[in-house]
């Protein structure tokens, strides 16, 4: 935090700028912790607390409308590689927005796991860019004002608190550097372990409509399992299959027959 603050006070806005717009695009920033100091900073007049409030708000949704256009045009592609756990990272992202609805961008930013993962998935559910754009900059201006307004408030505790670190000195640096390598290390576990997802058994649509002709219906089970926003009570759906809801998956396996060939399709 003592490099932090440093950096904010000699560079102002840049730097805050500059790691709010990583956060937003989904690297692991410390945005919270830089609208914290600078709040505390625009408390001893270092910074113009409405210019440092204004930089923030517009660095976070620019970030955020570049995941929001990535993921209009690559779909749920982008959203398997910002998440270390896709399956339960992007269904409960997907499950806030159907419970609560497009509302979810305004908390978003407080949630660790939908916070990175909220503004692509409103771009694969084809939201629109005018409604994205209004909810995102009111989700960006409430998480901005909400840090910055603590670290203003408190800036004589996070003062001291920055003071206790500089004197604590090698002790301190030593701790946050193991932290960082545990982290580090916790972070590449998490993804050899769920990478293994992605090795899922596929099948021609070829070869399963002619084991359909082949088999028919009694031997063979399709199973629509689009998620939401690729699915609503009017969609399509191939003939004689079954919907599948991902969010309620532990009924769902219950239906599920034991004497058939399942296949599964979604988006």
């Amino acid at each position: 935090m003592d490099d932090l603050l440093t950096l904010i006070t000699q560079h102002g806005y840049a730097v805050l700028a500059l790691v709010v717009f990583l956060e937003a695009i989904g690297l692991p920033m410390p945005a919270a912790l830089a609208l914290l100091t600078a709040g505390a900073v625009s408390a001893y007049h270092k910074l113009n607390p409405l210019t440092a409030f204004s930089v923030s708000v517009l660095a976070i949704v620019i970030g955020d409308c570049i995941l929001f256009l990535i993921g209009r045009y690559t779909g749920w592609a982008l959203l398997g590689r910002v998440s270390a756990n896709p399956e339960s990272c992007i269904l409960r992202s997907a499950e806030s927005f159907y419970r609560r609805g497009k509302v979810t961008l305004v908390f978003a930013k407080f949630i660790p796991g939908i916070n990175t993962m909220a503004t692509p998935l409103a771009g694969t559910m084809k939201m629109r860019p005018a409604q994205f754009l209004q909810l995102d900059m009111a989700g960006a201006a409430l998480y901005a004002l909400a840090y910055g307004a603590v670290g203003f408030v408190f800036s004589d505790f996070l003062k001291a608190l920055t003071h206790g670190l500089r004197s604590a000195g090698m002790a301190a640096e030593v701790v946050l550097g193991i932290g960082l390598a545990a982290y580090v290390f916790y972070r590449i576990w998490l993804y050899k372990k769920y990478r293994l997802y992605n090795v899922v058994p596929r099948v021609p649509v070829q070869e399963v409509a002619r084991r359909l002709l082949a088999e028919g219906a009694d031997k063979i089970l399709l199973v629509d399992v689009r998620s939401h926003g690729y699915y609503d009570e009017d969609a399509s759906r191939i003939a004689g299959s079954v919907r599948f809801e991902p969010n309620n998956l532990e009924e769902e396996l219950k239906n599920l027959p034991k004497d058939k060939e399942i296949y599964l399709y979604c988006t």
